[in-house]
């Protein structure tokens, strides 16, 4: 029987599902940065990737799973015994592990996708799952396409699948088809028409296409699902994914009502959010429930009025629910190392004392050339520190010169981390396109610019902005970012980290022939 029924557990995609929503592909140690913040965070299982799908994918789970500490670390693979062979190998440091095997049902997919008969899926699934459990106790099964397919031939292939060995049974609705009643009364005719499904933990998973992956998540849970797969801010294939922040407010904000809990530190939700959101490229909406700039915010009168008398008359959450803090603490350059240290704290970041140093004297810097630093700033300088060591090119001094109604001429410095120095110069449009043509012509590698975007990090004049770079090469997207004061100074930086990326990934293996991108569950 399940154990602890009014527990639900926090199944976080963010490295597989989420990894695989355009341009946010992650590199190993962002990666295992997402992985630390996601323990720390309190979810109870990390799906870390697909490594059948890649060289990479294999050693990215492999390393989640040596150093995640906590969660049960999953990884998915289809129901062939390759990839659940190699799933299992690269669970295999992990104190806990997970091996997540799929495969579609629906009579479209059925058709159009696997050409298969029911009776072929049936004999599928339960060979799978079946190989699947010789290798590993906890055994999840996802019958993909659950909600388009036809109830009776869902609740067989449920059967099989718990008979087989599966511990975990995940309805997946994996195109964001269905609609609270309609998934509702699917639930309760799984659990009605299903034998031994009394026996097994039900689980959810839902995109976001029509906008309801978060509401017929918890109409699951009414329902009588007991864990949600979810995403840090939604992110995903398509439209996304469950955003892991709303539903997990909603459990807590209304407890009364769904009579269930989850593990999860609600006050490491807004730096985790943040963290992804730098690591991916994937801006936060000022309007995005429970992280967003304007969840807190309130502008019109007769609202201000009501906070002004009782936060609950506009407010179902507090800021400090989520991590943020509601003070707008202005530090400068005259700030000591212990009001800086208590901010970042506060801010929900947990710093080692080599990194706070680091942190703290890129702080000084920047005080020196700005008045005022406000959250965003630091949050920018924690998040920017972390992701430092990224290379293998490093910029060590960037020149660039522009008249109006003139061309734009940049020059750069850069050193690669075998031991080489190049300097070029080019000329452009403008001064970011100049530096951009400039590290091309640097490092030998020449891409095609699809985005390029900058946006205030914090307050004022002199505010640092984010610079966000989207590029096209060889058929795949890239994207960087950096922060700076300077925004040609932050843009060229934000298009090496994209050179960067395009470098490792030229050095890492190629994915295997026979394997098609993973698909969401």
């Amino acid at each position: 029987m399940i154990s602890h029924p009014d527990r639900v557990l926090i199944f976080d995609t963010t490295l597989r599902d989420g990894e695989q929503s355009p341009g946010c592909s992650m590199t190993q140690p962002e990666k295992l940065r997402v992985a630390r913040a996601l323990a720390e965070l309190g979810v109870d299982v990390i799906e870390a990737g697909f490594p059948a799908a890649s060289r990479g994918d294999f050693d990215s789970v492999t390393a989640v799973a040596r150093e995640a500490q906590g969660p049960i670390v999953c990884a998915l693979a289809r129901c062939h015994d390759e990839d659940i062979e190699l799933a299992a190998r690269a669970l295999a440091p992990a104190q806990r592990r997970r091996l997540h095997v799929f495969l579609a049902t629906s009579a479209i997919h059925r058709q159009y996708k696997l050409n298969m008969a029911q009776e072929e899926i049936l004999r599928l699934a339960a060979a799978g799952v079946a190989r699947a459990r010789e290798l590993c106790e906890d055994v999840e099964f996802s019958p993909e396409d659950a909600s388009r397919t036809e109830l009776e031939f869902l609740a067989q292939v449920v059967e099989v699948a718990i008979a087989a060995g599966a511990t975990t049974v995940n309805i997946p609705d994996t195109v964001g088809f269905t609609v609270p009643d309609e998934f509702a009364e699917l639930f309760r005719y799984l659990r009605k028409n299903v034998r031994g499904i009394e026996g097994v933990r039900l689980s959810v998973h839902c995109h976001d296409d029509l906008g309801m992956a978060v509401a017929n998540s918890l109409t699951a849970v009414v329902a009588g699902a007991r864990q949600i797969e979810c995403t840090i801010n939604g992110i995903g294939e398509r439209a996304g994914n469950c955003s892991l922040e709303e539903v997990v407010m909603a459990l807590k904000t209304r407890a009364a009502f769904f009579n269930v809990t989850t593990g999860v530190n609600s006050s490491r939700l807004y730096p985790t959010s943040r963290l992804v959101s730098s690591i991916t490229g994937m801006p936060i909406p000022r309007n995005k429930a429970v992280v967003g700039e304007n969840a807190f915010a309130h502008e019109a009168g007769i609202h201000q009025h009501g906070m002004l008398k009782h936060h609950s008359t506009y407010e179902i959450l507090r800021p400090e629910d989520v991590g943020l803090s509601r003070s707008h603490l202005v530090l400068g350059k005259h700030s000591g190392r212990h009001a800086f240290r208590e901010r970042v704290q506060a801010l929900g970041f947990e710093l080692d004392e080599a990194e706070f140093n680091r942190v703290f004297e890129e702080f000084k810097a920047l005080a020196d050339r700005k008045k005022e630093l406000f959250d965003g700033d630091i949050e920018a300088l924690v998040l920017r520190a972390e992701g430092s060591a990224a290379g293998p090119w490093q910029l060590i001094e960037l020149a660039t010169e522009t008249r109006s109604g003139g061309v734009a001429r940049a020059s750069v410095q850069l050193r690669h981390t075998d031991g080489r120095r190049v300097e070029r110069s080019a000329s452009g449009d403008g001064p970011v396109d100049a530096a951009f043509k400039a590290i091309e012509a640097a490092t030998g590698i020449t891409v095609a610019l699809r985005k390029f975007e900058v946006q205030a990090v914090s307050e004022g004049e002199d505010a640092q902005g984010e610079a966000r770079v989207y590029v096209e090469y060889n058929r795949r997207s890239y994207r960087g970012a950096s922060v700076s004061t300077n925004i040609v100074e932050s843009g060229t930086r934000a298009f090496l980290e994209v050179i960067n990326r395009i470098e490792q990934a030229q050095a890492g293996t190629r994915p295997r022939e026979s394997q098609a991108a993973a698909t969401s569950a």
